[in-house]
């Protein structure tokens, strides 16, 4: 069996096992293709509504070929690798760490779950998420998953395309809603990100906005381990249960890349 088919095997059966209350994967039945549920993590990338983060290059789409003058319909893209819902890799912002084309096809599938920090957020754009934070969701929900992604719901996906979702203050600085340096620190030491789990968000990024030194990305990216952001569509994702797979083009020595990002939701997860 080819090496990305074993691991999407092999996920597949995590998949079908974290769903299964006290059974192993061992133990579980085949796992049917046609029972897994897609769900989108992604906005389209459209230049009319796409918030760019300041200082990237501006994302442009232009029609070069058209069916009736050219017989097909293409367009020129020009954007940043992190333009839109992306995902990046370590060496984004770690060097010697693992470009995107240095990374394993299981490395961008991995098993996700949903912190909802909306109220916090809406009360504080400027909220980090804490380690008593983190404990309060395990104590109702289980412990998270080593080497998953845990995902944050700030509420930022309903701003998209507006002012609001940078929402930068007359100082220039951003105020979005993001992980303490703490709670990541303490995600990594207990083994619950793992060698190839990560972090995602609704934001343009793990840190929150006023952190420009990016210390919890510089945590985050190291490894294996990945950051999804800009993710849409975030009530469709389970808080548990799920997993995020993670598409996109695969750029020599890339950063990332701008992606389709899926939640895969085995039988019975909703």
């Amino acid at each position: 069996m080819p090496m990305r088919r074993r691991v999407l095997a092999a996920g597949l059966a995590g998949v079908f096992g974290a769903a299964l209350s006290g059974r192993t994967a061992q133990a579980a039945p085949p796992v049917r293709l046609d029972q897994l549920n897609l769900v989108s993590l992604s906005h389209v990338n459209d230049p009319a509504t796409t918030n760019v983060f300041p200082g990237d290059p501006a994302f442009e789409l232009e029609t070069i070929a058209t069916i009736p003058q050219d017989g097909y319909y293409l367009q020129y893209v020009r954007e940043g690798e992190h333009t839109g819902t992306h995902w990046g890799a370590p060496g984004h912002f770690n060097t010697g760490e693992p470009l995107a084309d240095e990374l394993d096809p299981g490395d961008l599938f991995r098993p996700a779950v949903k912190i909802d920090v909306r109220a916090k957020a809406a009360a504080n754009p400027d909220y980090a998420v804490t380690i008593d934070d983190l404990k309060a969701w395990e104590k109702r929900h289980g412990r998270i998953p080593a080497e998953s992604v845990v995902v944050l719901w700030t509420g930022w996906d309903a701003k998209w395309g507006t002012p609001a979702f940078p929402n930068t203050g007359a100082d220039g600085v951003l105020h979005q809603p993001g992980f303490s340096v703490p709670a990541v620190q303490w995600l990594i030491d207990t083994g619950r990100l793992g060698r190839r789990g990560g972090t995602g968000t609704d934001t343009f990024s793990p840190d929150v906005g006023t952190d420009e030194t990016y210390t919890v990305s510089k945590l985050v990216y190291r490894r294996h381990r990945i950051s999804l952001e800009i993710l849409a569509n975030l009530a469709a994702l389970p808080t548990t249960g799920a997993w995020v797979l993670a598409g996109g083009p695969i750029n020599r020595r890339g950063a990332g890349s701008t992606a389709t990002i899926f939640g895969v939701l085995p039988s019975g997860v909703s």
